[in-house]
């Protein structure tokens, strides 16, 4: 395996539009005292995500933000997978929840399409991808899986997504319900920024 890319920068363009996932990522590159800026905020335009993996559409909204920047891009796709629904909603968790990002539409069509099949089975994971891109087109990219299961109707108010469907493995409570620390800390996004520190970042 070819050695990994090194970032030894101190600003990274967050590749998403997505405003929940700001202060999650910004949390987890504290420590490097990195400088970190959306690109929401920066105007840049959000790719198509055509990818058919979560690495793939990470990589392509990367190698986007940072072509377009010119500064290194980190970026993150990350979806919900039920095991009952062939990993659905998987890479269209977002597209699911429509144009006005109506997770609550998203969440009752989850349990709908369940109760639909009529399975008992409600096991399912997180599942994020970080991808890294430099502007000369080089990408590192990594992934992340948490297990769980979901319930519904849907507990708590924190956090963002399916958050309140979703009950990690080893816990009775939801991540709409999870202190955000604790979230933090065992989510399907920091286990994966976990493998990216390892393979691209010197503390």
């Amino acid at each position: 395996m070819a050695e990994r890319r090194r970032f030894i920068g101190s600003a990274l363009i967050l590749a998403t539009h997505n405003k929940g996932k700001l202060p999650e990522i910004a949390a987890l590159l504290a420590p490097f005292g990195i400088e970190l800026r959306a690109a929401g905020e920066l105007g840049l335009p959000e790719p198509e995500e055509t990818g058919e993996t979560f690495i793939a559409n990470a990589e392509l909204k990367a190698l986007a933000a940072a072509t377009a920047s010119g500064i290194p891009a980190l970026a993150d796709d990350s979806g919900l997978a039920v095991r009952a629904l062939g990993g659905a909603p998987g890479i269209y968790s977002a597209r699911w929840a429509g144009p006005g990002k109506d997770f609550g539409a998203a969440m009752a069509r989850v349990q709908q399409e369940l109760d639909a099949r009529g399975d008992p089975d409600r096991r399912a994971a997180f599942v994020s991808a970080l991808s890294l891109a430099w502007p000369d087109g080089h990408v590192e990219s990594v992934e992340g899986r948490l297990d769980g299961q979901l319930v519904f109707p849907p507990r708590g108010d924190r956090g963002f997504g399916y958050d309140p469907i979703f009950i990690p493995a080893g816990y009775d409570q939801t991540f709409g319900e999870l202190d955000p620390d604790l979230k933090q800390r065992i989510s399907h996004r920091a286990l994966a920024f976990r493998h990216l520190v390892a393979a691209c970042f010197r503390r």
